[in-house]
């Protein structure tokens, strides 16, 4: 009975080391989403982003970052909202309450580059 006991125990710590995922380790720092698109962050001007503001060439900024959703315009649910601050910045309307949480996860596979300050 004792050994029964001793089995399951073992048997439990075992497999809770095999399957309980492990935490960063402190020290460890999170990377950022930009830097695991393996681009390189280039730098653009407010009137190089402008140039683009047409449904074929089309594209935003964001907090300061670029974005081109060229191969996105014609998939945005709101239609043609998306063209409102074509080639210009569109913070205000991306966080605005029409959004659903998911565009945030979804914007980081556009970005470009960040804006000149």
């Amino acid at each position: 009975m004792i050994i029964v006991a001793v089995a399951l125990i073992l048997g439990v710590l075992f497999g809770g080391f095999i399957l309980i995922p492990r935490g960063s380790k402190s020290g460890q720092t999170k990377v950022d989403s930009n830097a695991s698109n393996n681009k390189a962050s280039k730098i653009y001007s407010k009137g190089e982003v402008s140039l683009h503001n047409k449904r074929n060439d089309c594209w935003i900024t964001i907090k300061d970052k670029v974005y081109d959703i060229t191969s996105y315009v014609e998939e945005h649910p709101g239609g043609d909202a998306i063209l409102t601050h074509a080639g210009d910045d569109s913070t205000e309307g991306f966080y605005g309450p029409q959004h659903a949480t998911r565009v945030f996860d979804m914007i980081d596979d556009f970005y470009i580059g960040d804006l000149e300050k």
